[in-house]
């Protein structure tokens, strides 16, 4: 009897081992601690594109533009939207937030950032809530290689990355019980900078953050009403099949597919590139076309155009804009996040409210009719603390 307690022992020291490194390595390149399984079981079935794609109507829903690497304001615009505590937990309940992308290229905090959603994403599933994070079209580009947006901060973050996961690689080594670790450079040129070829291993199709988070993030998800999108859908898109949008972008990012992505993914009428919704000629019978395409749709939410006056609408709201360009790599706007009530009561919060109300003023005076989130009872704002 003793023996067989000792067998049985012995053959969980190696799954113990990994799980031991794999936590230590995402404390030290991401400051979190994340649950041994960082993609929901859910996400891994048959069903994972119509599970992400269509979610439920929520009592509370909150949109959180593009990030850009910039851990600071991420935090600002979560603390804003009262889901995330001065310490890095979930206090959001059962809300429902959505980033809609771009958290890559332009900030020099790109891994914890992504660390810190996945936290709270892990969090919110067990209070009953969701942290859905969307695919950009930065996400995209570094996939495919393409790294033109990339700062020497992030280089240097990814270069520490690829450091330490080799170093959990070769204790892996160590344990003949869990076989031999894949190197992570493997097919990548020698003659390229060490900063450049960690990058590439990190994100390519198959490699180990793109597979484990970016494979995860749809790049449409429709909540209750609100179609959610880095850039727009057209009509085009939306007979494509959104689910089969995210099935094929998420197979993509896996690996198999070849290393560049889905030709909806590419061009300026791109579901992650388009900008016809997001500035002043808002093409709103094109964008009435595509909602009225999608059952149920009352209004889609974009990112990806920098708002210089704020989160607003246009086309009597069936468009909101999102992307204040908050990252420090961008236009180091004040965050600001979109909330949704019951489907249908839009506001906007912000740590700033003596700011927010003088950009209120401001496109009042600048653009008449365009750019308020109007209600009957006119544009609200709430103070929160960030």
């Amino acid at each position: 009897m003793e023996k067989q307690v000792h067998d049985y022992e012995c053959s969980r020291l190696p799954a113990l081992l990994s799980r031991f490194v794999d936590t230590f390595v995402d404390f030290v390149v991401g400051g979190q601690f994340l649950s041994s399984n960082s993609t929901p079981t859910d996400e891994r079935d048959s069903n994972w594109a119509h599970r992400v794609t269509r979610i439920p109507s929520t009592d509370r829903l909150v949109a959180i533009g593009d990030i850009h690497g910039d851990l600071q304001k991420a935090r600002q615009a979560l603390m804003a939207a009262q889901v995330m505590d001065e310490n890095n937990q979930w206090i959001g309940g059962k809300t429902t937030v959505v980033q809609v992308g771009d958290l890559l290229d332009r900030g020099g905090e790109e891994i914890k950032v992504i660390y810190l959603l996945e936290k709270l994403k892990q969090q919110a599933e067990k209070s009953g809530g969701r942290v859905v994070i969307l695919n950009g079209n930065h996400e995209i580009m570094n996939v495919e290689g393409d790294f033109r947006f990339v700062t020497p901060a992030a280089m240097d973050e990814f270069k520490g990355w690829a450091h330490w996961y080799t170093v959990g690689n070769d204790m892996k080594n160590l344990c003949e019980g869990l076989g031999h670790q894949r190197d992570i450079f493997e097919g990548i040129p020698a003659v390229l900078p060490e900063a450049w070829r960690a990058r590439i291993a990190a994100l390519r199709p198959g490699g180990p953050i793109s597979s484990r988070f970016l494979s995860t993030h749809p790049t449409v998800v429709i909540v209750g009403g609100s179609v959610f999108v880095h850039g727009g859908l057209l009509p085009t898109h939306v007979y494509h099949g959104l689910e089969r949008i995210n099935e094929e972008v998420k197979d993509w990012i896996l690996g198999g597919k070849g290393n560049r992505g889905p030709p909806y993914l590419h061009g300026s009428d791109a579901v992650v590139w388009l900008r016809k919704f997001s500035r002043d000629d808002s093409h709103c019978s094109l964008l009435e076309k595509a909602l009225s395409s999608i059952p149920g749709a009352k209004r889609m939410v974009v990112g990806h155009t920098i708002q210089t006056l704020g989160i607003n609408g246009a086309c009597e709201n069936r468009v909101i804009r999102v992307d204040v360009g908050m990252s420090k790599g961008c236009i180091n706007g004040i965050p600001e996040v979109l909330e949704i009530k019951g489907d249908s009561e839009l506001r906007v919060l912000t740590p700033d409210p003596a700011y927010r109300t003088k950009q209120a003023e401001k496109v009042q005076q600048e653009k008449p009719g365009l750019g308020l989130l109007l209600s009957e009872n006119g544009t609200r704002e709430v103070e929160v603390r960030a």
